[in-house]
């Protein structure tokens, strides 16, 4: 099938643009309200953006309480979902009133951050601390929010021969409608990006083994 976005066929009963646009990473922002009450929330609608500096950013359909508090703060985390804390993700992720803790409704402990207030998920194997850059609204009812990571937490058992160890993390990932993901280390495979010729014109196959260089 071939169609318009705006006249989707009859034989898909349900909107496909997510579940095409997948494996999406989950971004679970932590922020704080201007009385120091903590929010979580987990957003599909999330990516790293730039690595120097590294920048992520997400996307939250609405004004909802992780946008209002950051816009407030300038502050907020954003902890590694895994498979492990799968339960955990999804409570948290429930229409709670304003000032309501979802880490505590949800049975997550805190952890403090080192640079800003918005705690991070205590279990979670890894973390990222994040200071507002800008928002921009877009056409509709979304918003994305663009951080600047100012620090990291890495629990030390994630890290192997100096790199993290991702296929062991076990990160989950949204698949479109209620689907989820999860990333196996039977699943991670390696490519080296080929080389290229002086001129810019041919290239070589790339070496077997990477060499530690981004190309």
């Amino acid at each position: 099938m071939h169609f318009d976005v705006q006249s989707r066929p009859a034989a898909l009963r349900h909107d496909p643009f997510k579940a095409l646009v997948a494996p999406r990473p989950i971004g679970w922002i932590g922020s704080v309200d201007d009385q120091g009450r903590a929010n979580l929330a987990p957003y599909s609608f999330f990516n790293a953006v730039s690595d120097r500096p590294p920048m992520v950013m997400f996307s939250s359909a609405g004004r909802k309480d992780s946008l209002r508090n950051i816009e407030a703060s300038g502050e907020f985390t954003c902890s590694l979902a895994t498979h492990a804390l799968r339960e955990g993700m999804n409570l948290s992720s429930a229409a709670l009133a304003p000032g309501v803790d979802e880490f505590e409704a949800a049975g997550l402990d805190k952890a403090p951050s080192l640079r800003i207030r918005p705690p991070r998920v205590a279990a979670a194997p890894a973390a990222l601390e994040c200071r507002l850059w800008r928002t921009l609204d877009l056409p509709g009812s979304y918003t994305v929010v663009f951080g600047e990571v100012v620090a990291i937490y890495i629990d030390d058992a994630c890290v192997k021969d100096g790199r993290v160890d991702t296929g062991a993390l076990r990160l989950i990932s949204r698949l479109g409608y209620m689907d989820y993901g999860v990333l196996e280390a039977a699943d991670v495979f390696t490519l080296n990006r080929p080389l290229t010729s002086d001129d810019g014109r041919s290239l070589r196959p790339p070496p077997a083994d990477w060499d530690g260089v981004y190309r």
